[in-house]
């Protein structure tokens, strides 16, 4: 006869872990917020270096050109050596870079070290940071809501401004750009630990799948080449097709019109009316705040509606918005800039999500490195008419021609991208 073992005691049921890819795009947020720290405040710091050194707006503005041009022509190579190296390894190494350069300025003496520091180091390590690097975390991490994260990521860098732009025109008014060069050297630098503690490059580095994979989902194969053939081979291949040149105009005048334009000529520009600087940059920051809601609400838009339609809406409005700016500037803050604030900020970059879902759509595991090649073209619009806007200042006085040739490219971009063609759908088996 025997003797029935007694029940095992019930187990208790395991608790509901956050999926990692949340804490990867967490973290993500904070280093791009860190990122855009020092992209905040370019704007504000035109008037004082003019007033210490002398230097014109237009020598001003052609390091902030450097700055946005490498920001834009290094991210495809960036997106590569992530593939290669690893999205932590290159991250940190970029944060770095924005520290040093940051904290280097305080030392300049001559215009030629703004363009090395400004210029050069920051642009590479921005660049690094770029939204392209918002392509490989969505890419990498998620299956489901990548629409959304990409539209939070991209956020980041409207909360680097939002944290940073006000805090920054105090110091600038107060102790002075030295002052807030340094507090953004050391914003970037404290994100180091944080991104080697929780990032991993793939969710496979830590036996996971992406988040909203199924039990069929097969890992893509890592690429063996360097860095610079994948990046250059991306490019070759995308360059045959229409979409990409379509994709990569249209981002082209939203760096113009977004970055290279209000981004960088705001600020001096309500300055010119008689605007005080803090609260110029209070202006500039209040877009960030705005621009958050925006983007995110981009993303949710992205996962359910077709995203050339949403470029074409995004890209109308904007451009209606700064056609109506000259004649909003005024001495001091009114109802009607408010408005204008509110309504731009909305469409800072809610371009983006759309634009790396298409660039997702059209180039596959591709994808990420194009949309750096696409990002690109974007920096390079941002920096031609950044340091444009500049000497049209120098040259009348006012800023006027800027925002209208802005607007007038906007209404372009809104046609082309309702003339990119979704990909063709495979064909069904048949028999």
């Amino acid at each position: 006869m025997s003797i029935a073992a007694p029940d095992a005691p019930e187990q208790p049921r395991t608790a509901r872990r956050v999926h990692r890819a949340w804490w990867v795009a967490a973290v993500s947020f904070v280093a791009l917020v860190g990122a855009a720290a020092f992209r905040a405040t370019p704007s504000v710091f035109i008037e004082p270096l003019h007033d210490e050194f002398g230097w014109s707006h237009g020598t001003i503005s052609a390091a902030i050109s450097v700055n946005i041009l490498l920001y834009g022509l290094f991210s495809p190579f960036a997106s590569a050596l992530q593939e290669r190296y690893g999205i932590r390894r290159v991250v940190s190494i970029a944060l770095a870079l924005i520290a040093l350069g940051s904290g280097a300025t305080v030392f300049m003496t001559a215009s030629w070290q703004l363009v090395l520091c400004w210029g050069f180091i920051v642009g590479i390590g921005t660049g690094s940071m770029a939204m392209a690097f918002v392509a490989t975390i969505t890419n990498r991490w998620f299956i489901a809501r990548r629409g959304l994260v990409s539209g939070i990521l991209t956020a980041g860098g409207a909360a680097g401004q939002l944290v940073f732009l006000p805090l920054v025109g105090l110091l600038v008014e107060g102790p002075g750009w030295r002052s807030a060069s340094v507090l953004v050297s050391l914003t970037a630098l404290a994100m180091v630990p944080l991104v080697l503690l929780v990032v991993r490059d793939r969710p496979e580095d830590v036996g996971l799948r992406p988040y909203g994979a199924g039990d069929d989902y097969t890992a893509p194969a890592v690429s063996g080449s360097g860095a610079a053939r994948r990046a250059l081979g991306s490019l070759w291949r995308a360059s045959g097709s229409r979409a990409f040149w379509l994709l990569a105009g249209t981002f082209a005048i939203c760096g113009a019109s977004t970055n290279g334009l209000v981004g960088a000529h705001f600020v001096p520009a309500a300055h010119d009316h008689g605007m005080p600087l803090t609260a110029a940059a209070s202006l500039l920051a209040v877009i960030g705040i705005v621009d958050m809601a925006g983007t995110i609400f981009s993303g949710w838009l992205t996962d359910r509606f077709d995203p050339r339609h949403l470029l074409a809406v995004y890209y109308a409005l904007r451009g209606a918005s700064l056609l109506a700016l000259p004649s909003l500037f005024a001495g001091d803050v009114r109802p009607p800039m408010l408005f204008f604030i509110v309504f731009y900020g909305l469409d800072w970059v809610a371009t983006v999500p759309p634009t790396i879902a298409l660039c997702r759509e059209h180039f596959g595991e591709d994808g990420a490195v194009v949309f750096g090649w696409v990002l690109a073209s974007h920096q390079f619009g941002a920096a031609l008419i950044a340091w444009g806007a500049g000497f049209v200042r120098d040259a009348t006085g006012n800023y006027d021609p800027a925002w209208f040739t802005a607007g007038a490219l906007c209404a372009l971009a809104a046609v082309m991208s309702l003339a990119i063609r979704r990909p063709a759908a495979p064909a069904a088996p048949t028999g």
